[in-house]
């Protein structure tokens, strides 16, 4: 039954899709983070919904009159020279038959990347964006939260299978970038019950990545919420209600959780985060004996023993044995990509965060532009998330997280078109020397 539901669903949706190709992008992100084929048991589990949706979309786009133009601007440009970076690394990999099917699907998320920033040129689309993301994540959030609660934290929850989120540790890193999205529609939303639900959906998304049994996780949703403290308009409220639930939360979960989470304190004692420093080590080591890094899927035992053999006595003695992934954004980057691909990376997120922070300060004291600082300051919320989360996770090429680079770029033209026609309230207009401002007022923005 679920099986015709979502194929229904998709097939459903194709006409207007060519109607309107920008639903074509709503439909992948709902099929690509929630991956509701994956929840059945038939024969939709194994289609290519995404595929399907991609080419009806690329085909709407060719006859659509929309403007086809993708944003030049400090992210866009860095994202490009990042994803050249990986097809040059690809071809010298050590392996290209390992490599090029991963980098063939980097590019398929890519390219509905670009195809996001062509076509969400209105608020209203990029707001309907943020809904889907939260619904389809949100989703695993008050899942996995009400699992929690009524299994008494036995037992680990997890992501659809097949999916990026499938492991419980990537769960719980969408969850914690997910979180302050939820957030943004609490603040924008005007009927009451879905601001409730809004809240009632962040706390079984906390309880869920508790639930997931993830020491990258509990970090990672310290380091958010946190920050989310910090961006908090009522700070006073929300410190009173951590307060009060947090110790609670933690006292709910049973022992083994507990004794789980204090390894983080102990990892030189623990097989599984010392097989992780181990790879660390190897990813440095084969960027030192490889300018362009390994390429994609280069984290194999050959590879451990040709680039660091040393490395392989103490994975051996402290690591039971096991050659394991990079289980870190950073490193995954550094050693497959190299040093300048990490260089690209680390500064594609510096540019995104100056870009929150330009759409923060330009659209403060505006009334009209408030729903952009609020989107802009989540997004900062869960930037965090992701840069604490992923040291720990190899979840460098997630969708989610390039998603929410290409909102930053629309909200800022957004609040750049607002202060070019006046219509700000008050709010100060950008400096002449702004850059991306002069840009955008000589057409190539």
């Amino acid at each position: 039954m679920r099986d015709i539901v979502v194929t229904l669903i998709v097939f459903g949706a194709l006409p207007y899709i060519l109607m309107r190709p920008h639903i074509g992008v709503y439909m992948w992100s709902w099929i690509g983070y929630m991956a509701p084929h994956r929840l059945g048991w038939g024969f939709a589990t194994n289609l290519p919904f995404a595929a399907l949706i991609g080419a009806v979309t690329l085909a709407a786009l060719l006859f659509s009159k929309e403007p086809k133009r993708i944003p030049l601007t400090s992210i866009t440009i860095t994202l490009i020279l990042f994803l050249v970076w990986m097809v040059i690394t690809t071809i010298f990999a050590i392996d290209p038959e390992l490599a090029i099917p991963q980098l063939s699907k980097v590019l398929k998320i890519q390219l509905v990347i670009f195809l996001t920033l062509m076509l969400f040129n209105h608020r209203e689309r990029i707001h309907g964006l943020v809904w889907v993301i939260v619904i389809s994540l949100g989703f695993y959030g008050v899942k996995g939260g009400w699992f929690t609660l009524i299994t008494g934290g036995q037992f680990h929850v997890v992501g659809p299978p097949g999916s990026f989120i499938m492991g419980n540790t990537s769960l719980a890193l969408a969850l914690v970038m997910v979180v302050p999205l939820m957030r943004y529609l609490q603040l924008q939303a005007d009927n009451k019950w879905v601001k409730r639900g809004l809240i009632a959906a962040m706390g079984f998304s906390a309880l869920a990545i508790l639930g997931s049994y993830s020491r990258g996780g509990l970090l990672a949703v310290v380091a958010m919420g946190g920050f989310m403290l910090i961006k908090s308009k009522k700070r006073g409220v929300m410190i009173v209600v951590l307060i009060l639930t947090i110790p609670v939360a933690v006292a709910f979960m049973p022992e083994r959780w507990m004794g789980r989470m204090q390894t983080v304190q102990t990892y030189e004692e623990d097989s599984s985060a010392m097989g992780r420093i181990t790879a660390w080590m190897f990813a440095i080591e084969m960027a030192k004996g490889r300018f362009l890094g390994g390429g994609f899927e280069s984290f194999t035992p050959i590879n451990y023993h040709t680039y660091a053999p040393d490395i392989v006595e103490i994975l051996l003695e402290k690591a039971d044995g096991r050659y394991q992934g990079a289980h870190s954004i950073y490193f995954a980057v550094l050693g497959e990509h190299g040093f300048v691909g990490l260089f690209l990376f680390l500064t594609l997120g510096f540019v995104s965060w100056r870009t929150a922070t330009w759409i923060i300060k330009y659209a403060a004291d505006s009334d009209s532009l408030s729903w952009a600082k609020d989107l802009a300051e989540m997004i900062q919320v869960s930037l965090v998330g992701f840069a604490v989360g992923g040291a720990f996770l190899s979840l460098a090429y997630f969708d989610l997280v390039y998603h929410l680079l290409a909102l930053l770029v629309l909200v800022k033209l957004q609040v750049l078109q607002a202060l070019a026609a006046g219509n700000t309230n008050g709010s100060p207009k950008p400096s002449q020397d702004n850059k991306e401002t002069s840009m955008q007022r000589r057409g190539g923005y």
